[in-house]
């Protein structure tokens, strides 16, 4: 791959369903703050140029857990984050300066159970496309929608959904036009360069690559990752 490749994890999130005061990408999972599961994946990857690590301005929390990532030469920390995820990931992308045709991947604070396997499978499908990317899952459950009564309004067709999981790969220049140019407020990159009348390529994700939203999963994501080692 010619290009460069960077990471921007936006960590500005304070996880309040969560229940917790500690924000959730600090919480622990299996010996280690969930941060540092994809911290060492993207700072240990050969492929990878260069990682940002996209802070709220009032954390206090990262300097207290950075542990082995306190002098790591290939991640920067900046204070960029913003009053949305969007908002973080732009704010970070004006504070760096990348060619304009270098990928950039976006990746979720709390999806920690990312692997080199499925990393290297969205960087090798993604490179020849001409948007970018993003690793999904099909849709399994069926899907209801209510009708702000908390009844069943509609059953959707899940053929050809798919749930959008992270990191999100797109060229730099692309993914800045994206969010600059977005007049609502986009729940992932990918929203964005849709919003352009651009296809992103879906790339088959994996269940062990969930968000950390609520307390079990954190349960959930260290049995699966005890199971599968």
């Amino acid at each position: 791959m010619s290009q460069g490749l960077h990471v921007i994890i936006p960590a500005a999130g304070t996880g309040s369903r969560m229940g917790s005061q500690t924000a959730k990408q600090y919480l622990p999972l299996a010996g280690k703050p969930v941060l540092h599961h994809s911290l060492a994946l993207f700072c240990h990857h050969p492929q990878i140029s260069h990682v940002y690590l996209a802070l709220s301005p009032e954390d206090q929390s990262w300097a207290e857990c950075a542990g082995e990532f306190a002098h790591q030469p290939k991640l920067t920390i900046l204070r960029s984050g913003g009053e949305s995820r969007a908002q973080t990931v732009l704010n970070t992308l004006q504070q760096i300066s990348l060619p304009s045709n270098d990928w950039v991947l976006v990746h979720d604070a709390a999806r920690p159970g990312l692997t080199a396997t499925l990393l290297e499978r969205l960087m090798t499908q993604v490179q020849h496309h001409a948007v970018g990317g993003l690793l999904a899952l099909p849709v399994a459950d069926t899907i209801k929608r209510d009708d702000g009564l908390g009844q069943v309004a509609s059953t959707e067709q899940r053929a050809g959904l798919w749930a959008a999981q992270t990191p999100q790969m797109f060229p730099y220049q692309l993914l800045l036009r994206a969010l600059q140019q977005a007049d609502f407020v986009p729940t992932d990159e990918s929203q964005a360069v849709e919003a352009l009348g651009l296809s992103p390529l879906l790339v088959e994700g994996a269940p062990r690559n969930l968000k950390i939203t609520y307390t079990h999963d954190l349960a959930i994501l260290a049995a699966i990752m005890q199971a599968e080692g």
